[in-house]
């Protein structure tokens, strides 16, 4: 029998640092699985030159938020929630970011570069181009580059220029012939300028800063340049809107002001750059020595994305286009939605099914529908090339009620959300911007419809953003349903940021700031009590990240009850697996491939019921504590089997997973030696070709369920992956 609840002991202690993994060396060895991927050589080239500028993209956004967040503690005598004191993990980051550089430096110059260029693509130095190259560059130079570059020279009367965060300089030393004079002079590379100036588009490039360098004779005429060298900086980017403040839009905009300004948390410099310089730099910026990096040109890898773009499908990841979701499908005719949601929840997972055909089409029908009285949508993220934005404006042309609840402090998307808010606003939508200290995170679309004298509501509720870009890249869940407890629940939550008045209880959705915590920690308990070693309880989560330290310790105690849980988790993991004692039930697994694993979904199995949950939030206490966030039941039995089956899959993977040992130490998951590596990724595409081809029988629940018993999880074997894969 499952164990009787007397009472719930106590789970062990949130202040007990040996008991969590730190949150900011967790993401370090995240990024280093990304590099990995990197440097794996059976990685096509452009995908490997990909990998690299996320890696460095994601350093940017780590260093300017994170090590910010370190360094301020350290200036101001506090200590970070771990209890480790900040200098002592600012300098533990720096040396594993460093430990990193030389496998980065190995695998673009020994690996990638040259692996293009035996493929026809190639970054050239200016003595590889020719002749007949050279005097173009040289054209270029002066038609296109010379016009927009202001050199800024420091001297007498001249102080050091303002270095902007993230821009690439040249630093120069300039000397006067007849007097002997020297001055330190920076060009910025200008940013409105290509990063790698096509000589051959396709085939041959050139940086930016080489044609720059080359020709600073003309930008100081008549004088001698000694030395040049480039240099990068990193500012503190990190920002709170105060709960007090009265207009979130203006306080965003002035703290965006700010973070022009922040102080200087890193400082990259060319691995070429003489002492001297180096220490000119570094005293005029008041930068810690600690936090200057020597790295070999080309600086700032992010500017490789447009590269990794090359327009060379033998070079990347097999293409690959979503599926329409069946039930969806309009080869017989046009589909009317909301009869279908009527018929039963639709479950869809992307970028298997496709974002434009499930739930931009769920946006645009509402519009051209005469019978919708009302849209109401949630905007974190979006882009340019979305058609929600546009329809929720056609819609208030139209009449209809319009709500758009923008986030305007999604972070990096501020001033972009703040211009799609300001466009809404003068089309008529009803705007609101937020909740002062409550960053909106939750996924929700709602439309009312009057059917037979009375209004239905339907929703979608999903795990990522309503962006149609990163629908393509990213592994999301979404719910489209017309039950009512559910749909009533996200109406109340709307008319709560919308208007004013204490939350309620929700019926169904798990909600924070809420409730979330406590609904959570209670469906975690339930497996403990029902759990019987005959009749095994069992978890699985999957999230972005987990870092909360209340959770992880109910968790612990799960796992001393004998529920077998599963973590899959992409980034950050603050919680030790397999420790004899605390955690020896729990397994930590991380997947990483060709698109970025998005979705967040809880399960809780035991014989007396299996739930499932999908939603927005991690389980970090910034997503349980100090955010909207919405998690919702999913019930239909179809869609609980489909989701069954994509976790199933995931706990196979032995092509693109990684283990989590009780140290924090992560090792590549491999395949038996008879077999061929498992991609669970690979498998969710295949499965959707084959249901959308009818290749499998039955409809997507079935399939779905067939699917499942043909691929059981197996745990695989932990191990370095062999020589010169990464």
């Amino acid at each position: 029998m499952a164990r009787a609840a007397r009472g719930r002991p106590k789970p062990p202690s949130t202040d007990d640092v040996s008991l969590y993994l730190n949150r900011e060396l967790s993401w370090i060895a995240f990024n280093d699985r990304v590099l990995q991927l990197a440097a794996d050589t059976s990685t096509p080239l452009l995908e490997r030159l990909k990998f690299l500028a996320i890696y460095a993209n994601n350093l940017d956004e780590f260093f300017m938020v994170r090590v910010a967040g370190l360094v301020d503690h350290a200036e101001s005598g506090t200590t970070p929630a771990d209890g480790r004191p900040p200098e002592e993990l600012l300098h533990e980051i720096a040396d594993h970011v460093r430990s990193h550089e030389a496998l980065l430096e190995a695998t673009l110059h020994g690996g990638v570069l040259p692996g293009l260029a035996a493929e026809g693509i190639r970054l050239l130095t200016l003595e590889e181009c020719t002749p007949a190259e050279h005097r173009r560059l040289t054209e270029m130079f002066e038609l296109e580059i010379f016009p927009v570059l202001t050199p800024l020279a420091v001297g007498p009367g001249r102080s050091f220029p303002y270095i902007s965060n993230l821009s690439l300089s040249l630093g120069v030393f300039v000397v006067d012939p007849p007097t002997g004079e020297r001055r330190f002079a920076r060009v910025k590379v200008p940013e409105v300028l290509p990063r790698f100036l096509a000589l051959e588009r396709g085939r041959r490039y050139v940086p930016l800063e080489d044609v720059i360098a080359d020709n600073l004779h003309r930008l100081f005429p008549g004088m001698e340049c000694t030395e040049h060298a480039t240099f990068r900086v990193t500012r503190d980017a990190d920002y709170d809107i105060s709960e007090a403040a009265e207009d979130v839009l203006e306080a965003v905009e002035q703290e965006l002001h700010r973070r022009r300004f922040g102080d200087v948390v890193r400082l990259e410099v060319e691995a070429s750059m003489s002492d001297e310089m180096r220490g000119m730099i570094v005293a005029a910026l008041r930068v810690h020595p600690d936090h200057v990096y020597r790295a070999r040109k080309p600086l700032d890898l992010a500017d490789l994305f447009p590269l990794a773009a090359i327009d060379r499908p033998d070079l990347r990841f097999r293409p690959w286009a979503p599926q329409t979701q069946p039930r969806l499908d309009v080869e017989a005719g046009p589909v009317d939605m909301f009869a279908e949601i009527r018929r039963g929840d639709i479950l869809v997972h992307h970028p298997y099914d496709a974002f434009s055909t499930s739930v931009e089409r769920f946006i645009e029908q509402a519009v051209d529908d005469p019978d919708v009285l009302a849209i109401k949508h949630t905007i974190y993220r979006t882009s340019g090339d979305s058609p929600i934005v546009p329809a929720l404006v056609r819609a208030a042309e139209q009449g209809k009620q319009a709500v758009a609840m923008v986030e305007v402090t999604a972070r990096f998307d501020e001033e972009r959300n703040i211009r799609w808010a300001r466009s809404l606003e003068r089309a008529g939508v009803h705007v609101v911007y937020g909740l002062a200290g409550l960053k909106t995170h939750a996924k929700l679309a709602m439309v009312v419809r009057r059917e037979e004298g009375v209004a239905r509501r339907y929703v979608h509720i999903g795990t990522g953003n309503y962006h149609p870009a990163t629908a393509r890249q990213y592994t999301d869940l979404g719910l489209f349903t017309c039950r009512e407890e559910v749909t009533a629940d996200v109406s109340d939550l709307f008319n709560h940021l919308t208007g004013f008045g204490r939350p309620q209880r929700y019926r169904k959705l798990w909600v924070a700031p809420q409730e979330l915590r406590q609904r959570l920690v209670d469906e975690i308990w339930r497996c403990s009590v029902e759990h019987d070693p005959d009749q095994p309880a069992r978890m699985i989560l999957k999230c972005n990240s987990i870092a909360d330290r209340g959770i992880i310790a109910e968790l612990y105690r799960a796992s001393a009850a004998g529920v077998q849980i599963d973590v899959i988790v992409r980034g950050i993991c603050c919680l030790k697996p397999g420790v004899p004692g605390l955690s020896e039930n729990i397994r930590v697994t991380s997947i990483l491939g060709r698109f970025l694993e998005h979705s967040r979904i809880f399960s809780f199995r035991t014989a007396r019921a299996e739930t499932t949950y999908i939603g927005s939030a991690d389980l970090m206490a910034r997503n349980v504590d100090s955010r909207i966030e919405v998690i919702t039941p999913v019930e239909d039995e179809g869609a609980v089997a489909e989701i069954n089956a994509a976790l199933d899959q995931m706990l196979a993977d032995t092509a693109g997973c990684w283990v989590l040992d009780g140290e924090g130490g992560w090792s590549r998951r491999l395949p038996a030696e008879d077999e061929a590596p498992f991609s669970s990724q690979n498998a969710l595409m295949a499965l959707a070709v084959a249901v959308a081809d009818g290749e499998v029988r039955g409809d997507r629940r079935e399939a779905a369920a067939e699917r499942r018993l043909v691929r059981r999880p197996q745990p695989g074997k932990p191990g370095a992956r062999p020589s010169g894969a990464g």
